[in-house]
């Protein structure tokens, strides 16, 4: 059997542009792309804070230590400069595969830099 696992996740990032006259995709800060693992032209799913929104698009490199998260095309119409994304990557796994897989998260401040990184999402307390 296959799975669909989250591979990689950029949380918290700050969407610094939003180009709507452009041919899409997402541009990101290229440290951001290799910190996580993300390829350039790999499909992503972007998960909006601010209004809920999520939508599938690629990514694209944008200058290395730019703190660049540019929403462009139509999904311009989905987030706004300013707002919180959550940037994920999925990948398909055999079952046999997963017990040595763990995802990789990055961690960003409001300026698009790195906090922190780990392999495992915290659970929160109730």
């Amino acid at each position: 059997m296959q799975l669909t696992m989250l591979k990689a996740k950029l949380h918290q990032a700050r969407v610094t542009h939003s180009e709507l006259e452009y041919e899409g995709s997402c541009a990101i800060d290229g440290v951001l792309l290799d910190t996580a693992g993300i390829r350039e032209y790999e499909q992503i799913q972007i998960y909006n804070v601010a209004n809920g929104e999520r939508f599938t698009t690629y990514a694209i490199r944008a200058e290395e230590g730019s703190g660049v998260i540019s929403v462009n095309g139509a999904a311009a119409h989905k987030a706004s400069p300013g707002d919180r994304v959550i940037i994920c990557a999925y990948g398909v796994l055999e079952e046999a595969e997963l017990a040595d897989f763990h995802p990789t998260l990055v961690y960003l401040d409001a300026e698009n830099r790195i906090k922190r990184t780990g392999h495992q999402i915290p659970v929160q307390a109730a």
